[in-house]
């Protein structure tokens, strides 16, 4: 059957201007001609393609193995790409200003597909705390049965802690006889909301490695990005989402990205290649649905947990709030007015009392849902030194603030005074 059309170059510009994302998530890397006029891509439910010949299959091939540098020329197999996933990335590197993207079936996949990628055998990690409670497994309990070390800094440590922290890192490497691998970065930190002062990193890191080897710093951006918090304008090289978050939004798909500085997007693709780690076709077309309203539901949920956080400040049976929007620590102001755009929708209550009144206030909820995760279009709660960080020393947890007076809430899209009233009705129960 003959193309109906000839295929139009998108472009991020009209003329002069430069296009939002909110736009050109709307047809970025596809255009209907290339799938009989359908206005949505179709999704892609096959495990292979056919090459054009068999030069063209040894050229793709080429790429895939690595023996031609970048991304491979044309689609190959769905362990490596899809249209799907190439027009999802398309776009998710556009709400970063990444050079590239890659998507992966989980974030937990994207962030060991990253792991395994960049750190080698005796190498050290330098690593925020707390990170979410699967990557410290990761880091900690897998990588190390590898010889891999690890050394951790608070989420608001300043500029000279962290430079005394690489200092450590690069002693520790030099008697392994690794190296300083990697700064792993999570900001704001699950589930206290602390940040990372990713400048101050950036600076330390580069002072503290001026040659040509600097480890990179990638940071795990699920909790305001990519709407409120861009992380590469203030230095980072990679970002990595759990997609199945803010991204997916509807809390019906897993998935996970990073994306970042080309060379290093180079070095994780052919990892992904051979652990097979690349999201499905059906998840991926379900996120580039998401990713249309990414900046609608993002704002509607802000602008909710300011309503709802507003009336839980003053509440008598609140003992405090983990809400950007109300910082009073100037550390972590200067911070956030640095880095941020926005407050979010997912922040720390700490509950008068313990693990009982928590969980009596968890149960009482009638519109919130008790559950894990965040970042959908309903409102959720949970417990995470009972849930998500149970795994997680007591001792780590005390340090960290993770109480049992510790609850975790992302706020959703729905009416906002309808959720106050849902939390006043609860905190009557604790």
């Amino acid at each position: 059957m003959a193309m109906r059309g000839t295929p139009k170059t998108n472009s991020k510009k009209i003329g002069d201007k430069e296009l939002s994302p909110a736009t050109l998530m709307m047809g970025l890397g596809y255009d209907p001609v290339l799938s009989e006029g359908s206005l949505k891509p179709p999704i892609f439910l096959t495990s292979t393609f056919a090459f054009e010949s068999a030069a063209a299959g040894k050229r793709f091939f080429e790429h895939i193995t690595g023996k031609r540098e970048g991304p491979a020329d044309g689609l190959v197999y769905s362990r490596f790409n899809g249209p799907n996933q190439e027009i999802l990335e398309d776009r998710l590197a556009v709400w970063d200003g990444a050079d590239d993207s890659l998507v992966f079936s989980s974030g937990m996949s994207a962030i060991a597909t990253l792991l395994l990628a960049l750190v080698n055998q005796n190498d050290v990690i330098v690593h925020s705390g707390p990170l979410y409670a699967a990557t410290e497994t990761l880091i900690a309990r897998i990588l190390s049965r590898f010889g891999v070390s690890f050394l951790d800094f608070p989420a608001g440590a300043t500029r000279e802690e962290i430079d005394a922290i690489l200092d450590r890192a690069k002693a520790l490497a030099t008697e392994k006889g690794g190296k300083v691998a990697l700064v792993y970065l999570e900001s704001p930190a699950n589930p206290t909301n602390a940040l990372v002062d990713v400048e101050a990193v950036r600076a330390a890191r580069d002072a503290a490695f001026p040659g040509e080897h600097k480890p990179a710093i990638a940071i795990d951006n699920t909790f305001l990005g990519p709407l409120w918090q861009q992380p590469l304008k203030q230095g980072a090289e990679l970002v990595v989402y759990s997609l199945t978050k803010y991204a997916g939004g509807h809390s019906d798909l897993v998935a996970g990205g990073v994306s970042g500085d080309q060379h290093l997007i180079n070095a994780i693709r052919p990892m992904r290649n051979t652990i097979g780690t690349i999201c499905d076709p059906n998840t991926a077309w379900m996120l580039l649905r998401s990713l249309e309203t990414l900046e609608l539901r993002m704002s509607r949920a802000g602008e909710n947990a300011l309503k709802v956080c507003t009336f839980l400040r003053d509440h008598p049976k609140v003992e405090g709030l983990g809400y950007l929007g109300f910082i009073s620590d100037a550390r972590q102001k200067d911070i956030y007015d640095r880095h941020c755009s926005g407050a979010g929708s997912t922040f720390s209550l700490f509950i008068k009392g313990g693990e009982a009144e928590s969980f009596r206030f968890l149960d009482a909820l009638k519109i919130a849902k008790l559950a894990v995760s965040l970042g959908g279009t309903e409102t959720l709660a949970s417990h995470p030194a009972a849930m998500t960080h149970l795994s997680v020393p007591d001792e780590r947890k005390k340090a960290l603030g993770i109480t049992d007076n510790l609850v975790r809430v992302s706020i959703g899209i729905e009416d906002a005074e309808d959720l106050i009233a849902d939390f006043a009705q609860a905190l009557d129960a604790v």
